[in-house]
C-alpha cells in the first residue's frame, strides 16, 4: 500500500481548489466520442466503467458532485493569509496484488466500493494522528475522495516518447487508486491541520498546541488497517516497515530488515498449505524493527611515529 501526502497534482494548493477537482474529473470526460483514440485492447474496460460517472464521496456521502467539492473546500478557509495552504492531497495507491485480493474477495464493483469505505478509514486516521483536541476523527475533517480506475500515459513516459504507447491511453495492469482532497482546516473551520508539520515543538504542551503529523506512524497503522479489514496475509517485503528499513535505515536496521524477509520466504515456502496465525514468526517479523544503541567504540590512541599505512611517517 502506498499512501502519499502532497500539496497538489496540479502543483498549486494555496488558491481555489477547482483546477484539481476539474483535473481529477478526466475519466467521466472519457466519453464514447473520444474513444476512437484508444486501442482496441481498452475500449471494453472503459465503457464498462464509464456506463456511469464516478461521484465525490466522504464518510457521509457516496455521490458528491464536482461543484460540492470545490465549494466544501474553497469555503473553508477562515484566517487563512493569501499565501498559507488551503488544502492537501492524500493519494491512496493500492499494489497490484492487493487490488487482486481485493477483487477476488469482492468482484470488480466490490472492489471499488470497499477502496473507497478503507479510503474512508485512512482519513479517519489522519485525523487522529494530529493528536489534537477536538479532533477525532474523520467527521471533524473537510475531504472529498475520487476513486479512479486507470493511470494513464503522459508525454513524460518513456513509452510515448518511444511510439510504443498513446499519450491519455490508459497504463496497463491494475491501477485502482483513490485521490482525496482534504481541507486545511478542520470542519468547524477554526484549526488549522497540516500534514506537512511534523515538528514534536519544544515541549509538550507546545505540540499539543500547534498540532504534529507522525506520517510513518500514519503509514503503518494504515496499512495494518487494510490488513486486518480485508484479512490481507501481507509479506514481509510489501510492509511498509521494510521499505522505509531499506530506504531510511541505519546499516544494521538495513541488514535486520533483509535477514526478515529471507526468513519470511522460508517460512512461506514450508508453509504453502497453511495459513499463517496471527502469532507466527511472520507476525513477529512484521514488528516494527527496534536495535538498543550499542556504546561507542573507544578510539586507539595512535602511535607516535607511524602513519595510516601502519609504516614510519616520513
Amino acid at each position: 500500500m502506498h499512501i502519499n501526502i502532497t500539496k497538489s497534482e496540479t502543483g498549486n494548493n494555496k488558491g481555489s481548489s477547482g483546477q484539481l477537482v476539474a483535473y481529477l474529473e478526466k475519466e467521466n470526460r472519457l466519453v464514447q466520442p473520444n474513444m476512437n483514440k484508444l486501442t482496441n485492447d481498452f475500449k471494453g474496460t472503459l465503457l464498462l466503467q464509464l456506463q456511469q460517472p464516478e461521484y465525490w464521496f466522504n464518510h457521509e456521502r457516496k455521490d458528491i458532485r464536482p461543484y460540492e467539492v470545490r465549494q466544501g473546500i474553497d469555503q473553508n478557509v477562515a484566517k487563512l493569509s493569501r499565501d498559507d495552504a488551503k488544502f492537501f492531497l492524500v493519494n491512496i495507491s493500492p499494489s497490484e496484488k492487493e487490488i487482486l485480493h481485493l477483487k477476488a474477495l469482492y468482484g470488480e464493483q466490490g472492489a471499488r466500493e470497499q477502496l473507497k469505505a478503507y479510503a474512508n478509514e485512512v482519513m479517519h486516521k489522519y485525523a487522529k494522528n494530529f493528536k489534537r483536541d477536538n479532533i477525532n476523527g474523520n467527521q471533524d475533517l473537510v475531504y472529498f475522495g475520487k476513486l479512479e480506475n486507470n493511470r494513464y500515459y503522459t508525454y513524460k513516459d518513456l513509452e510515448v516518447r518511444k511510439g510504443k504507447a498513446k499519450k491519455g491511453e490508459p497504463k496497463p495492469g491494475e491501477q485502482m487508486h483513490v485521490q482525496v482532497i482534504v481541507s486545511r482546516k478542520d470542519a468547524s473551520n477554526s484549526i488549522k491541520l497540516s500534514p506537512l508539520n511534523n515538528s514534536k515543538g519544544s515541549n509538550a504542551e507546545h505540540s499539543k498546541k500547534v498540532g504534529q503529523f507522525d506520517r510513518v506512524a500514519f503509514k503503518q497503522v494504515t496499512e495494518q488497517v487494510f490488513d486486518k479489514l480485508f484479512g490481507y496475509d501481507r509479506a514481509v517485503s510489501e510492509s511498509f516497515n521494510y521499505a522505509n528499513a531499506l530506504k531510511n535505515g541505519s546499516y544494521e536496521e538495513k541488514q535486520d530488515a533483509r535477514l526478515a524477509n529471507k526468513q519470511d520466504v522460508a517460512t512461506r515456502q514450508g508453509q504453502l498449505f497453511s495459513p499463517i496465525s496471527s502469532g507466527s514468526l511472520l507476525g513477529e517479523l512484521l514488528q516494527p524493527i527496534y536495535i538498543a544503541p550499542e556504546p561507542e567504540p573507544k578510539k586507539r590512541k595512535k602511535k607516535k611515529g607511524y602513519g595510516y599505512g601502519g609504516g614510519p611517517s616520513r
